[in-house]
């Protein structure tokens, strides 16, 4: 009797294998259907194992509600912005135009914001950061040139001179920067070195006779380069330098680390260039050629005393330096984590761009049709599992990133009120690595789109020439990408060891409090092979999912170092795993845009909207997963029928997400004449095409 209950109960299981494979080859061979003009706004859902069999469930989106989810509370001013471009067409930037006549056209547009529309983004920069990143976002959508001048003027060096500065210089500067009279450049980078800002050559030598400090370039790998307004209309930089005072012993001189200066370069009447400074023009760049980026040279220039940035360390008259922090390096470390603003703003902006580029490139899949059974009319190209696989990760991914990016601005203004230490390494930390992986993933993006627009995604007029170019360099100022994964990397293995010397993680790092012991034990040999569809749309699932493989590599990350160290050195051994690293910080950051993309959905208060939503974050953390199965598959984190049940489920819920892909695109509520691609308009797109080769 026990044998055959045991038999009969293995027919039971085979029988439900059976069963189950049906079902998906059903599904497979006959998906459910959406209408080909992509107008569908419902989400088909398979239902849940344990419902009623066969059941399927329509979530109608309510584009209204997602779209007042999405847009935020300062939408109002970026109305304003759109608003004011949109009556002035000559203030929009043409399809060609020569690198002079761009520059010019840039700050016409900058003053036209600032003195016509009474848009005044410097009050934000430090009261209300979120505002002037709204601004930003606004402007770059326009002309990414004039949003990077934007940036230069207020984020760099307005921001520079608040932040770095005491009271007499805001009294001094702030109404000129605000208004544009004082036109400003950043001039840190070098010809030599960029984002090893300690090595900085340029000098300024304290004079005690004269009460002034002496700024010298000593060598031509110490020129200022790519220095943002700077070739024309800057009258005024922030000049980043090795502060040295002079000694009476042998050495003469003593370095006192990298401050900041103000050092005005041409006159403020005649515009001329003043004595001493060398201004060249750094010529036609790859994109943003609205912006005209210098280099400068110093000769023995001389400023006021009063012009050093004093926040952190001042000189006196008589030559002594004082300073509220002790060392070089915690001085170095306080003057640059007050410049982490430009960061958070290329991160949110980049997000931005993403934004313009798939609506792009989903609305022209939506409209443009090709192929198809025959003898029925042609199909949408989105309705092709080959575009879904392109676009709605992708779709998903920025959803994801605008989630993540809005926590960031947000982190960064509390930051910015409270100076909580806390928050303020949380910031750092974050904005590192959002800017490296985001940024990244947004230049890739731009070109995915173009090429799933075939050959119309190639015509100037549908924008992704001019974003991809300009946006290329989102991935290498204010840090290189590299180097700033890095930093996330180097931060995670710093708190890594101090958790087992008592010590406590920042707010990002919170859930490696107990990874060593939660997620680094033996998978469950159940759970490993769960399939079903509720199982893996489960987002403590996905969670732990992204938190294990960064705690797996963390901790490998840690033991390969200390082996290394031993015969390579730290900085050899720090080499030899450094690929390894970056993949460390890539899967961390990861894994906090999915927890705050979770967050965002259960916040949503619309029940449609954050269904899709749901949907959307589904997309998002599968195909993460799934591109990196094959770590999970080395670890046995996943079997090899989990594996394919996560694929299939990728894939149809791209399918899925493909439904309602028009009402996502929506959703980020940009206008057409922001996206101004003729094939992206939401009615009479190939009229509007043909006009531009004079049909």
């Amino acid at each position: 009797m026990q044998e055959k209950s045991q038999m009969m109960n293995q027919i039971s299981e085979k029988d439900q294998t059976i069963n189950r494979r049906i079902q998906r080859l059903r599904l497979h061979l006959n998906p459910i259907t959406s209408s080909n003009n992509g107008s569908s706004a419902l989400i088909e859902v398979e239902g849940c194992k344990g419902g009623e069999k066969g059941k399927k469930t329509a979530i109608e989106v309510n584009s209204e509600a997602l779209t007042f989810y999405m847009r935020g509370k300062y939408r109002d001013i970026q109305e304003k912005v759109y608003e004011y471009f949109k009556g002035r067409p000559e203030l929009q930037t043409p399809i060609e135009i020569s690198k002079d006549d761009h520059r010019e056209l840039c700050l016409k547009q900058l003053l036209g914001l600032v003195r016509e529309a009474g848009i005044k983004p410097f009050r934000y920069v430090v009261e209300e950061p979120a505002k002037y990143f709204a601004i930003l976002e606004a402007v770059g959508g326009f002309d990414m040139s004039l949003g990077i001048k934007m940036g230069v003027q207020y984020s760099l060096w307005g921001g520079s001179v608040l932040n770095l500065g005491t009271k007499k210089h805001k009294d001094k500067f702030f109404d000129g920067i605000d208004n544009l009279d004082y036109l400003g450049c950043f001039a840190m980078t070098e010809l030599h070195h960029g984002s090893n800002v300690q090595g900085l050559q340029t000098v300024a030598t304290f004079d005690p006779v004269t009460d002034e400090f002496i700024i010298d370039t000593p060598n031509d790998g110490a020129i200022k380069w790519w220095i943002g307004n700077a070739a024309v209309h800057g009258k005024f930089a922030t000049v980043f330098a090795k502060l040295m005072l002079p000694t009476h012993d042998a050495k003469g001189v003593t370095d006192m680390g990298v401050h900041a200066f103000i050092v005005p370069i041409r006159d403020m009447n005649t515009h001329k260039v003043l004595p001493g400074i060398e201004i060249h023009d750094c010529g036609h760049k790859v994109g943003l050629n609205g912006v005209d980026n210098g280099a400068l040279r110093f000769c023995a220039v001389r400023i006021p005393r009063d012009n050093l940035l004093n926040r952190f360390g001042d000189v006196s008259r008589d030559g002594k330096y004082t300073s509220s922090l002790p060392t070089i390096n915690k001085r170095f470390a306080a003057t640059l984590g007050e410049l982490v603003g430009g960061r958070v703003g290329l991160a949110y902006s980049s997000v931005g761009v993403l934004k313009i580029a798939s609506t792009i490139a989903i609305r022209y899949s939506l409209l443009r049709q090709q192929f198809g059974p025959p003898k029925q009319p042609e199909i949408s190209i989105l309705d092709y599992q080959s575009q879904q696989h392109k676009l709605m990760p992708m779709l998903a991914s920025t959803y994801a990133f605008h989630f993540a990016t809005v926590n960031l601005v947000d982190k960064y203004s509390e930051m910015k009120k409270s100076h909580d230490d806390e928050l303020v390494a949380d910031v750092h930390a974050l904005s590192a690595g959002l800017k490296a992986y985001v940024t990244s993933y947004t230049a890739k993006s731009i070109s995915i789109c173009r090429e799933a627009c075939g050959g119309h995604g190639y015509a100037a007029v549908n924008r992704f020439g001019s974003l991809r170019n300009d946006h290329d360099i989102f991935q290498t100022f204010e840090g290189d990408n590299t180097v700033l994964l890095q930093q996330v990397a180097g931060d995670l293995l710093k708190r890594y060891q101090e958790k087992f010397r008592g010590g406590t993680f920042a707010m990002t790092w919170n859930y490696l409090k107990e990874s060593m012991n939660t997620y680094l034990s033996v998978p469950n040999p159940v759970t490993v092979r769960w399939e079903g569809e509720e199982h893996l749309r489960d987002p403590q699932f996905q969670l732990d999912a992204f938190r294990y493989r960064t705690s797996r590599l963390l901790q490998s990350a840690a033991m390969r170092l200390r082996k290394h160290s031993r015969t390579l050195g730290s900085f050899g051994a720090w080499n030899r795993c450094l690929n390894h690293l970056l993949t460390l910080a890539e899967s961390h950051i990861e894994t906090v845009i999915l927890a705050k993309f979770i967050e965002a959905v259960k916040s949503c208060p619309d029940e449609s909207s954050r269904a899709a939503l749901k949907l959307v974050c589904d997309l998002y953390a599968l195909d993460r997963i799934w591109n990196d199965i094959g770590t999970y598959r080395n670890v046995d984190y996943v079997a090899p029928n989990k594996a394919k049940a996560i694929h299939k489920l990728v894939d149809y819920l791209s399918y899925q997400v493909r439904n309602i892909a028009k009402e996502l695109v929506d959703a980020f509520d940009l206008p057409d004449d922001v996206t101004r691609a003729p094939i992206a308009r939401q009615s009479q797109a190939y009229s509007q095409y043909t006009q531009h080769v004079g049909f």
